[in-house]
């Protein structure tokens, strides 16, 4: 699958998970926060043999479920990630090796060879999340986004709010220790509604992006999503740059009149040097560093520069080309997979062609006659 960025949802919700599962599959990642757990079946154990509840987090067909187990019973995990499965290929893992508390969750996946990171947030009104990050010491790079519920009332990102809170001087240190920035909304609406006079409504839902993104203060906040949410949903788009397609090479090209020259050049060289005075290590030092140096400056005599792309296969034509741009421009799996179909067709005729070729190169003028 070709990546080109990733777009997140979050939402605080403990009870319309299936909907949101169902509903908004165009999303790659989801982030919950206060994610409801359900009891599925009763089992026997060591401690209980009447039996303790077996509790588990939704899952769905089309998402792969990240949650830390609870290690007791008053210690259900507050936050949940849902990654779509059309990304299975990236690799995503979930990280209690590194960060292992309730309401944080971190995972990360690999593209082009390298790992990023992601963290969804539950901070409750103790601020213990915050707390621990204070405490604990992380070597995390290339963390992309952290994003969830944070409890925290200030006049920071709430203009309607009067107050400064020393917390989040605290919170703007970790973004800072992960070279993460607030991201606004293009939207300057609230992210909590309520339904009674006793409590305000603020601004407690937050997005931190990496400082380098053009995606800044971009994000989206939607209170039409709320559903039976006290809270909006946010999102936002990133862009995951594609890998490098077009490179520059120096190659000597095959069955070329400069490849039998750089060859016999490399040989005639060769031959030249002294190696018979070859006595100690220091001498057959200087004659490998000779011999390498003749060989990078015959290698520039005669070798070219050519442009070389990730498509540059014998069995790559039009139609594969027509194809990938339709799965680009669709994002859809129906036209990934037909992408994928054709290059696996390309493929087995230019090779049965190969094939076909070194055969007949191997008969006899004789076998065509029969």
């Amino acid at each position: 699958m070709i990546l080109k960025n990733l777009k997140f949802f979050s939402q605080k919700n403990n009870f319309i998970i299936n909907t949101i599962l169902e509903v908004y599959t165009n999303f790659n990642i989801i982030f919950i926060q206060e994610s409801s757990w359900t009891t599925l079946h009763s089992i026997p154990s060591h401690a209980n043999c009447e039996d303790s509840p077996l509790m588990e987090v939704v899952n769905h067909p089309n998402w792969l479920t990240f949650a830390r187990e609870p290690i007791t019973t008053n210690d259900y995990p507050r936050v949940i990630m849902f990654i779509n499965i059309r990304l299975s290929s990236f690799w995503f893992s979930l990280h209690k090796d590194i960060i292992n508390h309730k309401d944080i969750l971190l995972s990360s996946f690999f593209k082009n060879g390298d790992i990023f990171w992601l963290i969804n947030i539950y901070s409750d009104l103790s601020h213990s999340m915050i707390k621990y990050f204070k405490d604990t010491e992380f070597n995390i790079w290339n963390l992309l986004i952290i994003m969830g519920d944070f409890n925290i009332w200030d006049s920071l990102w709430d203009p309607s709010y009067n107050h400064h809170s020393s917390i989040s001087d605290n919170l703007f240190a970790i973004a800072d220790s992960f070279n993460l920035i607030l991201s606004c909304s293009t939207d300057q609406v609230l992210t909590r509604y309520l339904d009674n006079s006793n409590n305000s409504n603020l601004v407690i839902n937050l997005m931190f992006l990496h400082c380098n993104f053009y995606e800044l203060n971009t994000h989206l906040i939607h209170p039409e999503w709320c559903l039976t949410s006290d809270h909006t949903s946010l999102t936002i788009t990133i862009l995951i740059a594609e890998e490098h397609v077009a490179t520059c090479k120096r190659t000597v090209i095959k069955n070329s009149n400069e490849k039998d020259e750089f060859i016999k050049e490399i040989i005639t060289s060769f031959t030249k040097l002294n190696l018979s005075n070859i006595s100690n290590i220091s001498d057959l030092e200087k004659v490998i560093l000779d011999f390498a140096n003749i060989i990078d400056h015959t290698w520039m005599k005669y070798s070219k520069l050519v442009n070389i792309t990730k498509h540059s296969k014998s069995w790559w034509n039009d139609k594969c080309n027509r194809e990938l741009e339709n799965y680009r421009s669709s994002k859809s799996i129906k036209s990934w997979k037909s992408f994928r179909k054709t290059i696996k067709n390309m493929k087995r005729k230019f090779f049965n062609l190969k094939i076909q070729e070194i055969a007949n190169k191997k008969r006899g003028p004789w076998e065509f006659m029969n």
